[in-house]
């Protein structure tokens, strides 16, 4: 919705951080949808072009973070050298 003038031109209530937090969670859920698309695509030809897609959408998600995360409004913790070594040992198939 778009409110108040400012030169001639409407003004958006919503700064950068609020455009970019949501672009951000439409992106996650877009990727997400085609991500269940691929799993259920039963064509190899549509699979192929859904995956693009997908691909193209998660490049997306992943600018917009970046994006954000340049800018301090997306913070990332750094991880631990224990935890990954926790989560290496709990996901590694047993030979």
């Amino acid at each position: 919705m778009l409110t108040g003038t400012m030169g001639g031109m409407q003004t958006s209530p919503y700064d950068d951080r609020a455009r970019l937090t949501d672009a951000l969670a439409s992106q996650k859920f877009v990727t997400e949808c085609y991500n269940t698309w691929c799993n259920e695509c039963s064509t190899a030809s549509v699979r192929s072009e859904l995956m693009n897609i997908l691909n193209e959408e998660h490049q997306l998600q992943y600018e917009i973070f970046e994006e954000m995360r340049k800018r301090g409004w997306y913070q990332v913790q750094p991880a631990e050298p224990q935890k990954i070594h926790e989560a290496k040992t709990r996901f590694t198939m047993p030979q």
